[in-house]
């Protein structure tokens, strides 16, 4: 499968469709006081930038790189569609950020996944990636349904 991935500035029905997906999977498996996605409005930030991955005319996944400060970046928004999993779409998403962020010549990359089984996956995927479990960064408080990760670039 082809996946291409195309920075998106969320004005289309796709890449506003995946973006309440995402939302709408968050709040189904963590209680609202610790979900920590984006809404759609927040996306558009000028300190964000949002890419969709597409198979074919297909909006498969998608992927945001949040600016911290000029060398600390946050992985943000991170979203396969279910009949993509295990397609290699969260890792083209990811290896497409990973890479951005070494251009703009970021030192370290950081994010906040969820702790429980539904995201195991992507905790694995993480840590293939050369992200270790760290403690809160930016905002971020200490909760048991979070897991703090980082990789320095």
């Amino acid at each position: 499968m082809k996946i291409e991935i195309r920075i998106d500035d969320l004005s289309s029905n796709e890449s506003q469709s995946i973006v309440r997906e995402h939302m709408a999977g968050m709040l189904a498996n963590t209680p609202i006081e610790s979900v920590h996605a984006l809404p759609l409005e927040k996306l558009r930030k000028t300190s964000i930038s949002f890419w969709t991955a597409w198979t074919d005319e297909t909006v498969c996944g998608c992927g945001a790189l949040q600016m911290l400060d000029p060398q600390h970046g946050e992985i943000k928004s991170m979203r396969t569609r279910a009949n993509f999993l295990r397609q290699g779409v969260g890792q083209a998403v990811l290896s497409h950020i990973i890479k951005e962020a070494n251009t703009r010549g970021i030192k370290r990359l950081s994010l906040e996944t969820g702790s429980s089984d539904d995201f195991a996956a992507a905790r694995a995927m993480y840590l293939r990636n050369g992200f270790e479990i760290c403690g809160p960064f930016s905002d971020y408080k200490l909760d048991p349904l979070s897991v703090f990760m980082t990789k320095q670039l």
